[in-house]
């Protein structure tokens, strides 16, 4: 079974494809056979790339749509140079590692109500779902034999008890408008939770997941079941972000509304795209950019650090109360993976809680590797991670679901 793992965004589309398997329950090799990305979607010079194991190659030519763009991509994968399949017809489906829907997650063929539930939560998730749901539309339209399979972020923290989710509003807004703690980023934190207990060789893990990236979550895991999240009912929620706000009180919105002049849309837009680490800093959204900016003095640059440090300690505190102390701190995401920096500040005088790194083992090493002091009661770890095969392993699951006799 050959599914292609797409990531959309308004006018890019990046795709894996893997080999899956057979539907009959062979073990799988998920072999990663290619991997490609179009961007600049919409003009005359839209930007292609493939990688395979036959080569690389690269051109510039017009791509009108999402649609041509996905064309192009089976065109490439069953290219007679390039390609690594000998015909369109095997790739099983397209999987999206999609956002949010209204009180809808898990891994869901698309279909009318689907795309309904995701349009229905466009002003929550509004740098995610709009693209999506409109290329969703037209890959339906052009492709009507290929099925398409949504896999929620939200997902993963379906297990979290309730009483984690829930905020202190009026019941029905909860049970009935979706408004709760959904949590995000729940490929990638499904991936730590199943990739720790290989690396550890134990089911029964107290783990807490740090996704640090351009987006930031942190996730409590019980024996590979979340417990807890830092995102809410956006992702624009939990921690500061590259450049949306985190946490923030809806009590400051009058405020800012009479002060500034500025609508509704005006301020949330301002909160979507120009706050988090960037809006604090100054010296724009990536943190590498940011740590060199507070290095040469930027009293700015150093506060949005301090608050991005802080906000993590603040949930990780909280998370381990939560589980009753843990066996994993993993870091992921470009900043979790990359950043020494912020691991050693994160971690630091943490000695009373079993966590402590070893400065040696932080700054230098395979990307997957063990980070904590040999006498740290908690491990603490780098790890890559894979939310594409994750996303295939669910479509391969429900395609499988469905194929079978009942």
């Amino acid at each position: 079974m050959k599914i292609l793992v797409a990531n959309l965004g308004s006018t890019s589309f990046k795709y894996r494809l893997f080999d899956m398997g057979d539907r009959e329950g062979q073990a799988a090799s998920e072999e990663l056979m290619a991997r490609g990305a179009i961007e600049r979607i919409g003009s005359e010079a839209a930007k292609v790339v493939i990688t395979s194991p036959r080569g690389r190659r690269e051109q510039i030519c017009p791509i009108a749509d999402h649609g041509a763009a996905v064309q192009l991509c089976l065109d490439q994968l069953t290219d007679p140079e390039i390609g690594v399949l000998g015909e369109a017809a095997e790739v099983a489906a397209i999987g999206f590692k999609a956002v949010h829907a209204r009180n809808l997650t898990g891994v869901h063929l698309v279909d009318e109500a689907v795309l309904a539930a995701m349009e229905a939560f466009d002003a929550v998730a509004p740098a995610h779902n709009p693209p999506y749901t409109r290329a969703m539309r037209m890959l339906r339209q052009r492709f009507p034999q290929l099925p398409l399979v949504a896999a929620f972020e939200t997902g993963f923290h379906q297990t979290v008890p309730e009483a984690n989710q829930r905020y202190a509003i009026p019941d029905h807004w909860a049970t009935e408008l979706g408004i709760r703690r959904w949590g995000f980023h729940g490929a990638s934190h499904r991936y730590i939770a199943e990739r720790m207990a290989e690396l550890i060789g134990r089911a029964d893990l107290k783990v807490i997941s740090c996704h640090l990236g351009g987006s930031s979550s942190l996730c409590a895991i019980r024996a590979g079941r979340s417990v807890a999240c830092s995102l809410g009912v956006s992702p624009q929620s939990g921690l500061p972000h590259n450049n949306r706000v985190g946490d923030f009180d809806v009590f400051a919105l009058p405020v800012l509304l009479r002060e500034t002049g500025k609508s509704l849309d005006e301020i949330l837009e301002i909160l979507a795209n120009e706050s988090g680490l960037a809006g604090i800093s100054g010296a724009g959204r990536d943190l590498r950019d940011i740590e060199a900016a507070a290095a040469a003095g930027n009293a700015r640059a150093q506060l949005a650090l301090d608050v991005f440090v802080g906000s993590i300690r603040h949930y990780l505190g909280a998370y381990l109360l939560e589980l009753g102390g843990a066996d994993v701190i993993a870091f992921t995401g470009g900043i979790g993976e990359n950043s020494a920096r912020i691991r050693s500040e994160v971690c630091r005088n943490l000695d009373w809680f079993g966590v402590e790194l070893d400065p040696s083992l932080n700054t230098s090493g395979p990307a997957e590797r063990r980070v904590s002091a040999p006498g740290s009661r908690v491990e603490i770890w780098t790890v890559p991670t894979n939310e594409e095969i994750v996303v295939a392993r669910q479509a391969k699951e429900l395609l499988s679901q469905i194929e079978a006799p009942a």
